[in-house]
């Protein structure tokens, strides 16, 4: 990531992740697509090239989602012993609709917060 040396107040990431907004203005859309990064912010220039959220979001989904929804579907079974067609008809839809809307506020989070605290990939010193 290049010196950022445009003066722009902070904005909460947690925040601009939520709403798929620019880290640094707040303002501009950060997904071109459903998950797909934008190439820039279109109000205020920022280069979204730094935006490498890899595997996180992800992994944070499943063991989130996982943890709700195995949680939600022993409490039941437990309970009320449900044939298992309603089962499926209850869990795999929110299993999907859940995952598919958390793994956008993730993504964005997490880039927001690369941002946010200048992460970039590691570098070896060369000691010079």
């Amino acid at each position: 990531m290049s010196e950022d040396k445009a003066h722009f107040p902070p904005v909460d990431p947690v925040a601009t992740g939520l709403k798929g907004r620019c880290p640094r203005c707040g303002q501009g859309r950060l997904f071109m697509g459903y998950l797909t990064p934008a190439s820039g912010c279109n109000n205020c220039g920022l280069d979204y090239g730094f935006a490498d959220s890899g595997d996180g979001p992800a992994v944070f989904v499943i063991l989130i989602i996982g943890f709700v929804v195995v949680g939600l579907a022993l409490w039941m079974e437990v309970n009320y012993s449900p044939p298992m067609w309603l089962h499926l008809i209850l869990w795999i839809p929110l299993t999907l609709i859940l995952c598919l809307t958390l793994l956008r506020w993730i993504k964005g989070i997490l880039i927001a917060l690369q941002y946010r605290h200048k992460a970039q990939e590691g570098r070896l010193d060369s000691g010079k």
